[in-house]
């Protein structure tokens, strides 16, 4: 091990410098453009997703949990 002294603290943030702050003493912000998807990617996207979970809707919900489900509304319902 060498003699070195290594700073191990964060670097200060780059908004307490004075030429990251707009006028008035705000820090700067930087705004992402919006990107918004054309109707056919919107589709394709949504038939992808469909043909993934197809096979999921199709399972349906196990009898268990259906009959926890039921049961939980039973409670919820003398609750009330």
């Amino acid at each position: 091990m060498s003699g070195k002294t290594v700073n191990i603290q964060p670097p200060a943030p780059d908004s307490d410098k004075p030429e990251a702050r707009e006028d008035m003493g705000k820090p700067a912000t930087h705004r992402k453009s919006e990107v918004r998807l054309g109707r056919e990617v919107q589709a394709r996207i949504g038939q992808q997703l469909r043909a993934m979970y197809d096979d999921v809707v199709r399972q349906g919900v196990p009898p268990h949990i259906a009959d926890l489900v039921r049961r939980l509304s039973e409670q919820d319902d003398g609750a009330a």
